[in-house]
């Protein structure tokens, strides 16, 4: 072989040698990022996992405060449902005592404005009024004002029920 042959094989072998050194360098580079990727993506999914696990149990806590607020709706419309059927029931009684002339409704008088004031010296076991006077309405009148009675008692029964609703679901 030749000088210049043996330089030229040197070369070559010199230039292999590069080669394959850089492509291991490489390699290895390869391997180490790989390693620190699978690393990452193994964090990654863990605090994903932690994340999703976060908002299941939130999920999970809004339903059970939004269970709970229906079933408190529930029954408070049972209670106003009851107070309502009770209140008409007792209504309804009313006017049927009315009807019968069980129950007689009868007001006030007013007095003589000259007689200035008619409360007695003593008070009397007989009742609280003072007047003595009382004059009795005509039935058709009273079922009227029962029927007055009624509506507003209903009224007020309405206006709690949605008072207590919006107690319950404002924050």
């Amino acid at each position: 072989m030749t000088p210049v042959q043996k330089l030229a094989g040197l070369v070559a072998l010199t230039l292999g040698l590069m080669a394959g050194a850089a492509g291991l360098a490489w390699q290895v580079q390869d391997w180490r990022m790989g390693k620190a990727l699978a690393e990452q993506a193994g964090l990654h999914k863990d605090d994903l996992a932690a994340i999703s696990n976060a908002a299941e149990a939130q999920a999970r806590a809004e339903q059970d405060k939004r269970l709970a607020l229906e079933q408190k709706l529930a029954s408070q419309d049972q209670q106003h449902t009851k107070e309502l059927s009770d209140a008409q029931r007792n209504q309804a009684r009313l006017r049927d005592q009315l009807a019968t002339a069980d129950v007689r409704l009868s007001v006030l008088l007013a007095e003589d404005p000259a007689g200035c004031c008619n409360v007695p010296a003593a008070s009397g076991t007989a009742g609280v009024v003072h007047a003595a006077r009382r004059a009795q309405l005509d039935p058709a009148h009273a079922q009227r004002i029962i029927a007055i009675t009624d509506d507003g008692d209903n009224a007020v029964i309405a206006l709690r029920a949605c008072q207590a609703y919006v107690r319950a679901v404002a924050p």
